[in-house]
C-alpha cells in the first residue's frame, strides 16, 4: 500500500500537471463503487468548480475545489494520470475527472481505494479527525513520542505506526528508521527513552525525506502520476532483507511479525 513518500511524490506529480485553477466540468463514475459506494451526490457538488488546490494529509489526497473538498485514497493500487478528453479508457480505470482539455482519471486494478467528500467541517471529518501530526511538521518531536508511550507496553514499530500517534509512517519506513536509531522494532514504547525517541524521530524525517526525493519505493504496483515507478527501495537497509547480512555489522536479519506485519531488524544493532 502506497504511504506517506508515494502519497507525497503523486501529489506533488499531479501539482505539475497545470490543474490549479481550472474549473472541472464533468465528473465521470464508469464503476459504482470502489471500497466504498462512490458518493452520487459529489459530482454535483463539485462540478463548475475551480481545482484551488492538491494537498496531502497523511495517506490521503485532498483536492480542494471552490467551496468544498474531495478525499483521495490510493488503496493499494490507485494511481492518477492526466489524458486527452478524447482517450479511450482503459482497463481499471474507475473515475474521469473533465476539465476544459483534458481530463484526470483513476485507474485501481485491486479497487481497495477510495473518492469522497470531506465533511464541511472538517475537525470532525471521519477521514481526519483522528488523525496525528504529520511526521516532517514541528508538532512532532521526541519529547512528543515519550510523552505518548508512557505506561503503554505496545511495541515500539506498533506505537509509531498508529495513525493516531503520528500520521504516514508506515511498514517500509518504520522498519528503516527503527534500524537506523537501533531500536528494536519488539521494545515496549513505554521503556524507550526520551534520548531515544529523539534520535527515533530524527531517522523517520530522514528516511521519509529521502524517500520522498527519490519518488517513494515501487515494491509491486506504485505509480508516480507521471507513470514513473520510485526507486527508493534501492537504498532498503533492512526491509524485505531477511537473512541477508546487516550492512553495518555483517549479522543476519531477522524478520517477526508485530501486528499482522512482516518486521525486519538486526538484532546486534537494534536493542
Amino acid at each position: 500500500m502506497p504511504e506517506l513518500p508515494e502519497v507525497e511524490t503523486v501529489k506533488r506529480g499531479l501539482l505539475e500537471l497545470n490543474l490549479i485553477g481550472k474549473k472541472i466540468e464533468e465528473i465521470v463514475y464508469l464503476r459504482d463503487n470502489l471500497r466504498n459506494v462512490l458518493p452520487l451526490d459529489l459530482p454535483n457538488k463539485v462540478c463548475g468548480n475551480k481545482l484551488l488546490g492538491i494537498e496531502r494529509r497523511a495517506k490521503y489526497l485532498i483536492l480542494r475545489f471552490e467551496g468544498v473538498g474531495v478525499v483521495s485514497h490510493l488503496g493499494m493500487t490507485g494511481t492518477w494520470r492526466k489524458e486527452p478528453l478524447s482517450a479511450q479508457a482503459r482497463k481499471h480505470d474507475h473515475i474521469q475527472l473533465h476539465f476544459p482539455r483534458f481530463m484526470l482519471v483513476y485507474n485501481d486494478p485491486r479497487r481497495f481505494g477510495f473518492f469522497d467528500l470531506l465533511d464541511q467541517t472538517e475537525e470532525n471529518d471521519k477521514y481526519l479527525a483522528h488523525l496525528g501530526p504529520e511526521p516532517l511538521s514541528s508538532d512532532f518531536s521526541g519529547e512528543y513520542l515519550f510523552n505518548r508511550s508512557r505506561k503503554r507496553e505496545a511495541p515500539v514499530k506498533n506505537f509509531i505506526m498508529d495513525q493516531k500517534v503520528v500520521v504516514g509512517v508506515g511498514n517500509i519506513y518504520a522498519c528503516e528508521a527503527l534500524y537506523l536509531s537501533g531500536i528494536r522494532p519488539t521494545s515496549a514504547c513505554g521503556k524507550v527513552s526520551k534520548k531515544r525517541y529523539e534520535s527515533l524521530v530524527k531517522e523517520i524525517r530522514k528516511v521519509l525525506s529521502a524517500a520522498i526525493d527519490a519518488g517513494g519505493s515501487t515494491i509491486s504496483d506504485f505509480k508516480q502520476a507521471g507513470g514513473d515507478s520510485g526507486y527508493f527501495q534501492h537504498e532498503f537497509k533492512v526491509y524485505g532483507k531477511e537473512n541477508e547480512a546487516c550492512v553495518r555489522c555483517g549479522s543476519t536479519i531477522k524478520n517477526v511479525r508485530l501486528g499482522g506485519r512482516s518486521s525486519f531488524y538486526c538484532s546486534k544493532c537494534q536493542k
